[in-house]
């Protein structure tokens, strides 16, 4: 796991210092500051229920990562982050990734109830290549 961590401080450190090299050419999306301090406060939330969900998973507690994406990161946590209060300001196509994001989240929690590891890991890769996409295409600051 610790491993995992490593790995994942590299990449995140290496794709920080490669988009500050280059132009930055992603979609700006203007907002207030508020809003912008709660959708980084729910984007951590999102990295932190990930890192959990794979700690479930390594743990082979598979109703745990379930339990954890879907409500933390499934349909049923829309409430709890303010998705409808934050959507307004998000451009269509930012709304369908972040709305992708969460069925992906509700799907892997279904995968992950049966048990098959592979399986879920597949499903999970859903949640994290919208992440990746809005992240490749949108910035806030």
């Amino acid at each position: 796991m610790r491993l995992l961590r490593i790995v994942c401080l590299i990449a995140t450190t290496s794709l920080t210092l490669g988009a500050t090299a280059a132009e930055d050419t992603r979609e700006m999306v203007q907002m207030p500051p508020m809003m912008q301090a709660h959708m980084l406060a729910n984007m951590r939330d999102h990295m932190k229920t990930i890192d959990g969900i794979l700690r479930a998973l390594s743990e082979r507690r598979f109703d745990a990562a379930a339990e954890l994406a879907e409500q933390r990161l499934g349909m049923s946590s829309l409430d709890d982050h303010g998705a409808s209060h934050m959507a307004r300001v998000m451009p269509p196509a930012m709304q369908a990734i972040g709305t992708g994001m969460h069925r992906a989240a509700s799907r892997f929690a279904l995968r992950a109830q049966e048990e098959d590891a592979p399986a879920a890991y597949q499903a999970l890769t859903e949640v994290t290549g919208a992440c990746v996409a809005c992240h490749d295409g949108y910035r806030i600051r």
